[in-house]
């Protein structure tokens, strides 16, 4: 007989409690093999495609496309024996319960599935149920209609709250104060039927602000992105320092390495230097490689550097992180930075990816802007910023010159990085930018 199992959102190992459905990759009526992609959900870190465990047919989408669903919760149902021949069940039958088998790479929770008849079979009678009465809805108090033009009442919140508790609508409502502001004998004069009508204006300006505003549900990374800033924000008192330096030789330096064969077909940027400048400036200045563990009240030096790349994508910002920075040589951080935004670009980064960062560069030049002040990443003390390099007038050996010029900015955690380590930090990183030589001296 037919064997029915509900897939359940799975647990992406990552302690995620919900995840939006953006697409099915099957529909009712599709034979399915063992671990074939059948949805890809958006969770708050990444898209993920999710297999499913069971061969067999599906007969039933229980989500549709764009729900917020949460993990353990059903979102498909496949027959695992389409062969079978359908028998009623016995009507004291019990829900058969089954353990969801772990899916691969990802985690799974227990799932209560139930039996039932292919579609087609005659379904058993239900038990008589005694009819009850449809409940019957209270009137509705008489309300005022709302002026046109856009008119609120001004009413301060303990009358606004007075007026709603006594069923008075200010929009029917004069104030008797300066200004034409609602008063509590106002309301209390509306609640006893004494109180005079409210002046409409006859003017009808034809302005609904409704009809030219959007609403877009908060979800997925613009939701996990947001709770982290605003977390961040408020938990780790941030410092912003800024400085500008010519980064002409940078530049130059870079023409040739174009040309030489050891970088031929490797994409060489100004992220690239600044990728390789922040894990030797690191090494002098370790207390912005650091966190600070408010649970254990100490401060978690890291010996090692996973770079964080900001990243715009279609569905939001995202920070995924070059693994062990500081032990890659500028080609290979160059080959790494590449594949990493890229595979960014296209929605495709990982939720593992984008865990355990030490640092972070996010970089505002590619937009054309000078600089910002950026929010550090929860879990890390510091983030450099970089601004868009450009042709500007510079003082060089004493005569005034064009050159390029790049503008920095670092924040940093103040519990964690004192200003003279900023301050050390950030130069260090502008002379390796403005002079690459100098990293032979490191």
């Amino acid at each position: 007989m037919p064997e029915y199992k509900q897939f359940p959102l799975a647990d992406t190992a990552e302690g995620l409690t919900e995840a939006d459905i953006i697409a099915w990759q099957v529909k009712p009526g599709d034979t399915v093999t063992v671990n074939q992609i059948v949805v890809e959900v958006e969770t708050a870190k990444a898209a993920v495609e999710l297999p499913i465990p069971w061969a067999g047919v599906v007969t039933e989408l229980l989500v549709e496309p764009g729900q917020t669903v949460e993990v353990g919760a059903p979102i498909l149902t496949i027959d695992v024996d389409p062969g079978g021949k359908a028998a009623p069940a016995p009507a004291a039958e019990e829900p058969a319960e089954e353990e969801m088998k772990p899916l691969v790479g990802y985690g799974s929770k227990a799932v209560v599935t139930q039996r039932r008849a292919r579609k087609g079979a005659a379904p058993a009678a239900p038990a008589p149920v005694a009819a009850a009465p449809a409940p019957v809805a209270p009137a509705a108090p008489a309300v005022a209609s709302k002026p046109k033009g856009g008119y609120v009442p001004l009413a301060k919140p303990p009358v606004r709250k007075l007026a709603k508790d006594l069923g008075v609508d200010l929009h029917a409502l004069t104030g008797t104060a300066d200004g034409g502001v609602i008063t509590r004998d106002d309301v209390h004069a509306a609640a006893n039927g004494s109180a005079a009508p409210a002046a409409v204006s006859t003017v009808d300006s034809g302005y609904d602000p409704a009809t030219r505003e959007r609403r877009v549900p908060i979800k997925g990374v613009r939701k996990a992105t947001a709770a982290a800033m605003v977390q961040s924000a408020y938990t780790a008192p941030h410092v912003t320092e800024f400085l500008t330096i010519d980064v002409t030789p940078m530049m130059e330096f870079r023409e040739k390495l174009k040309k030489s064969r050891e970088f031929a077909g490797v994409k060489v940027t100004p992220l690239t230097f600044a990728a390789k400048a922040v894990c030797l400036a690191a090494k002098r200045t370790p207390d912005v490689n650091a966190v600070w563990d408010e649970a254990a009240q100490e401060i978690v030096y890291k010996d090692y550097v996973h770079l964080g790349i900001a990243a715009a994508t279609p569905r939001g910002l995202v920070v995924p992180k070059v693994r062990d920075a500081d032990s890659m040589s500028l080609k290979e951080l160059a080959i790494a930075l590449t594949e990493l935004t890229d595979v960014a670009r296209e929605g495709k980064t990982t939720p593992a990816a984008m865990l355990g960062g030490t640092i972070t560069i996010t970089n505002v030049g590619v937009f054309g802007v000078d600089t910002g002040t950026p929010i550090i990443n929860p879990g890390e003390s510091a983030i450099l910023c970089l601004g868009a390099i450009k042709d500007t007038p510079w003082v060089v050996d004493g005569e005034i010159k064009v050159r390029k010029v790049l503008q920095l900015s670092l924040s940093f955690d103040h519990r964690v990085v004192d200003g003279q380590q900023g301050s050390e930090f950030l130069a260090d990183v502008g002379a390796l930018l403005a002079d690459p030589a100098v990293a032979i001296t490191y």
